[in-house]
């Protein structure tokens, strides 16, 4: 992105040096401030973003080299539910024949077949059956978001990125939302990476919590320890800015300052530092490593 005519580009690393690695049957929360790069990390695993460099494994298969044939193939394992369900649901199809119409392109060829299946589908995720002939338009934004979540699921997948799929309800939908996703977790062995900006709601849903901070990941930890024990500057300020209503629960609020810097032109060194309180001479030139500070605990910072 360049200021003229002639000016030259400017490459923005939307993501750098990110190592993330999600066991089967668990759910990793993914948080950060706007712009830190986590929507980019999902759309990279689903091979909607072209990473320039770097590797993707997917049950022991690199999916940056595979055939367009077996990328195909491999998707029905790795589906997504995006953040608002009406933009993500064509208006001029039915519920049923949005479904239909993917399961078709996976080969499922039989119309009664899918048609059992879809209504199978429905009632799975809360929905009553007859629903399927029913258009995005006249669902409410919760139902929408569990056709979204039965389009999801449809072609049995071992992997689904969820990406901010709460935001945009109500607090009480939201809740109901993420109580079905757990409960198809459970029932059809689900593995999840949940991207969320909502600490709330990834401390409720996720086993692991990685946090995010222009483009990298600056602490990654079992939810208990990473919410009981935070160890990052960033991780810190993030979760003493969370209003808690049981004062015994608080913890004291860690300073944070200024606004994230520009990703065109990132700090040398921790990007963190510009707004850290504890930083040093050594933070400003040399880029910390993340390191297994304790079992499963890492953290990028080089006062840990």
């Amino acid at each position: 992105m360049g200021k003229g005519f002639f000016s030259k580009k400017a490459i923005v690393k939307a993501l750098d040096g990110v190592d993330l690695t999600i066991r089967r049957g668990q759910t990793v929360g993914l948080v950060g401030e706007s712009g830190c790069g986590k929507t980019t990390l999902g759309r990279i695993i689903l091979r909607l973003i072209e990473p320039t460099e770097g590797a993707l494994f997917f049950e022991g298969k690199e999916l940056l080299h595979c055939t367009h044939k077996e990328l195909r193939f491999l998707r029905r394992f790795i589906q997504v539910i995006f953040q608002d369900p009406y933009s993500s649901l064509n208006p001029r199809m039915t519920a049923g024949r949005m479904i239909g119409r993917n399961l078709k392109a996976q080969g499922y060829h039989t119309e009664i077949g899918l048609s059992q299946y879809t209504r199978e589908l429905f009632e799975s995720v809360g929905l009553r059956p007859e629903f399927v002939k029913r258009y995005p338009h006249e669902f409410s934004g919760g139902q929408r978001q569990r056709v979204a979540i039965a389009r999801a699921i449809a072609t049995r997948p071992k992997l689904i990125i969820a990406d901010e799929p709460t935001s945009a309800l109500d607090v009480s939908v939201q809740a109901q939302i993420l109580n079905l996703l757990m409960d198809l977790q459970k029932s059809h062995d689900i593995t999840y990476l949940f991207i969320s900006h909502n600490i709330h709601v990834v401390k409720h849903i996720s086993q692991r919590v990685g946090v995010m901070y222009l483009g990298k990941i600056v602490e990654i930890a079992p939810k208990k320890e990473l919410f009981n024990h935070p160890l990052h500057p960033y991780t810190q300020a993030l979760l003493g800015s969370v209003p808690e209503p049981n004062p015994r629960l608080r913890i004291e609020e860690a300073p944070l300052s200024g606004e994230i810097p520009s990703p065109i032109n990132p700090p040398t060194g921790c990007r963190f530092h510009p707004r850290c309180e504890v930083k040093k001479g050594d933070c400003s030139f040399e880029m910390p490593l993340l390191r297994e500070i304790e079992k499963d605990h890492y953290v990028a910072c080089h006062f840990q």
